[in-house]
């Protein structure tokens, strides 16, 4: 395991909303957002309006751009969230997870627990110096955002579909 649980969720959470603004919204309902919330086991307050769907939607770039940043940019973006929402950090213990630490109440809306549980786990990355292990997708024509969580760092695509099509793509050049 690379990181605890609650950062692997916090990261992969995030990512999947950053990835969600492609070329293809698929954070278009509120039911998306209903999904995604059980999806990664949101605790707190659910989502339930379209302002609350809207508000989720608004954060996307950033969450790209705390996901992608180099190490020292990283840390400016990391500490700008946890100031904005006045984080404060607590051991907290819930559901299947063991002690753990949350920085927002869980009444607080989706997007700002989302933003603040994503900059939490951005400190376990950055302290860990393990910023390698987020970036882009490899595929010459996606630019998802990739959260490698392989023990050999070898994870380069978004999705077996990028991968694929990249290998098909080099098998057609070798063949000529």
């Amino acid at each position: 395991m690379v990181f605890t649980p609650d950062v692997s969720d916090a990261l992969g959470a995030a990512a999947e909303l950053a990835n969600s603004a492609g070329e293809r919204d698929t954070l278009e309902a509120l039911d998306d957002l209903t999904e995604f919330f059980d999806r990664w086991a949101f605790t707190g307050a659910r989502p339930r309006t379209r302002a609350d769907l809207e508000a989720v939607r608004a954060i996307r770039p950033r969450l790209r751009e705390l996901l992608t940043a180099e190490r020292g940019d990283a840390v400016g973006l990391v500490n700008a969230v946890l100031a904005e929402q006045q984080a404060v950090p607590r051991l907290v213990r819930h559901d299947r997870l063991d002690w753990h630490v949350h920085a927002i109440a869980d009444d607080r809306p989706l997007h700002e627990r989302v933003l603040v549980e994503t900059a939490m786990a951005m400190i376990d990355v950055i302290r860990a110096d393990e910023m390698d292990r987020l970036g882009t997708c490899a595929a010459s024509d996606c630019d998802d955002v990739v959260v490698d969580f392989s023990r050999n760092r070898s994870r380069k695509f978004c999705s077996t579909t990028c991968g694929n099509r990249e290998a098909q793509a080099a098998h057609r050049a070798r063949r000529g």
